[in-house]
């Protein structure tokens, strides 16, 4: 993921900042509890193709 998109993406929904786990191939907005997939390198930031967050990672 090239880190100045980073810095420029906010969550479509809340517009809040989104966290990186490149583990996961994912960026997370913390305020509504989801996990936008990336694929191929390309965030999909699209509600309909996030996932909600667990209750385990909502704590984290």
């Amino acid at each position: 993921m090239d880190s100045k998109l980073l810095e420029i993406l906010v969550c479509p929904l809340c517009k809040g900042p989104l966290v990186y786990h490149k583990d996961d191939r994912e960026l997370i907005c913390k305020a509504d509890h989801l996990a936008f997939p990336i694929r191929d390198g390309i965030p999909v930031m699209l509600e309909e193709e996030a996932r909600r967050l667990t209750e385990g990672e909502r704590q984290a």
